[in-house]
Parts: structure tokens; sequence; C-alpha cells
């Protein structure tokens, strides 16, 4: 009973640590990274697709993303779309490929980037929470229904807080390293 129950929580709160690491690939350093054009999706034949689907991304240098499509045709597509993200970066077409320059970070901005990172390392310690007051009621009412004896039940919620515990920590260790990433000039 307290296995399923510590299984259960685990893989709620690795899922909020991958869900971490997708946000903070997508929030932009001062490098270069083809992550950031993942969410941004292009009108191709009526269907909305993404940018790594119908192009090759490279990165020939830090500070420099190309964007060479399979279909030429869809060119301008891709352009509009990097256009109406949030990226901020102006994109040059020169007809057969997109290039994506990533001016360097102003301070400012790189401050607005740890703040981001901060509110998405906060969803995510929130998210740990929620796997732990799901684990804790489970627990609670096995031990009303009698299916859990009361020892074992305050074992398993100590254990419950054990788990939080080591997932808030790696939560805090992505986030300061996600914090010097963006604050690195």
């Amino acid at each position: 009973m307290t296995a399923e129950i510590m299984d259960a929580a685990k893989a709620g709160m690795e899922k909020a640590l991958s869900n971490l690491n997708e946000a903070f690939a997508n929030v932009r350093t001062g490098r270069a990274n083809p992550m950031v054009l993942d969410k941004i999706r292009v009108d191709y034949y009526g269907v909305p697709t993404p940018i790594n689907q119908m192009a090759a991304v490279k990165s020939p240098d830090a500070h420099m993303l190309v964007v060479e499509p399979w279909d030429k045709s869809v060119l301008r597509g891709i352009e509009a779309a990097i256009l109406a993200s949030d990226l901020g970066i102006t994109p040059s077409n020169d007809g057969s490929v997109i290039r994506l320059p990533f001016p360097a970070l102003t301070e400012e901005r790189r401050k607005e980037m740890v703040k981001q990172c901060r509110g998405y390392a906060e969803e995510a310690r929130v998210a740990v929470r929620n796997q732990r007051r799901d684990a804790n009621t489970k627990i609670e009412r096995a031990k009303k229904d009698a299916e859990l004896p009361e020892d074992e039940a305050r074992r398993a919620e100590e254990q419950v807080q054990k788990l939080t515990d080591k997932y808030i920590a790696e939560v805090d260790a992505m986030l300061k390293k996600k914090e010097a990433d963006v604050m690195e000039i």
C-alpha cells in the first residue's frame, strides 16, 4: 500500500522536475540555443508544425542560429512565426536560410530572466508539494479505513517528507545553475 503511494508521489515529483527542465530550456541565455524555437509553430499546409520538424536548426557560433527549411516555400512562414513570437529576435531572411542573431543580453534583461526562472522554480516547488499533499491524503485515508496501522502511516508520512525535501533541493540546485547560466556574460 505505502509503496504504491510513494511510487505515485515520486512519479509526480519527477514530472515536476521534467517540466522545470523544459521551462528552463526555453529561457534564453546569452548563447544561441536551438531549443528556444521548440515552442514556435508555423502553419505548414494548414497544420501548426514545430520549426525543428520542418527545418534544420544549426548554431554556427555562440550568438547565431541558422534555420534552413527543407521546403523553401515555408521560409516566409517561419520568419513570420519567429517575428510573432516573444523571442525578441529579428530574423534575417536571405532567400534560402533564416539567420537569428542573438545579441548579448543587457544586465536588466538578465535580471528579468532570472526572475522568470525563479517563477518557474516556484511552480515546480508547488507541484512537488502538491504531490506530497496527495500522498499524505492517501495515507490518511488508508489509516482511517484501517488498511494501514498508525505507526506505519507515520513512517510513510516521514518518507514522503524526505522525498519532498529531496526534490525541493533538486529544484533549488537546478535554479541556482540556471541563474548562474543567465547571469554569465
